[in-house]
């Protein structure tokens, strides 16, 4: 099962605040929206992803059908059928994709209770 991308969305509670100290690690915005309320952030083959008011917790998240870069790839592993394989192995689901194909995602939570992002953006 291809999983696709790998970031983690941090929620903020002060953007300028979160970006500066990640810029002094080295990362570097190549996306996002300041105004809105998030940045996307990348240090090599590292992503994360800077929301301010947008969710309580972080998040680990997964994008199929990305690479680390941000770019799509050739083929990957389709968000329904991670979903369904998942669902098949026992793991409870938060929230279920509702699309039948296209973008979509989907929400799970670990043991520890952390929060587990699938979301197709094609």
């Amino acid at each position: 099962m291809d999983l696709g991308a790998f970031s983690v969305s941090l929620a903020v509670s002060n953007l300028k605040d979160s970006r500066e100290f990640y810029e002094r690690l080295g990362f570097a915005v190549v996306g996002g929206d300041a105004d809105q309320g998030w940045l996307i952030l990348r240090n090599g083959d590292t992503t994360l992803g800077l929301f301010h008011g947008m969710f309580d917790s972080n998040i680990l998240t997964f994008n199929p059908g990305w690479d680390q870069a941000g770019q799509e790839t050739p083929s990957f592993t389709d968000v329904r059928e991670i979903q369904a394989a998942l669902k098949a192995d026992g793991v409870a689901l938060v929230s279920e994709v509702e699309s039948e194909a296209g973008p979509g995602s989907f929400v799970i939570t670990d043991p520890d209770g952390n929060v587990v992002l699938f979301d197709q953006h094609r």
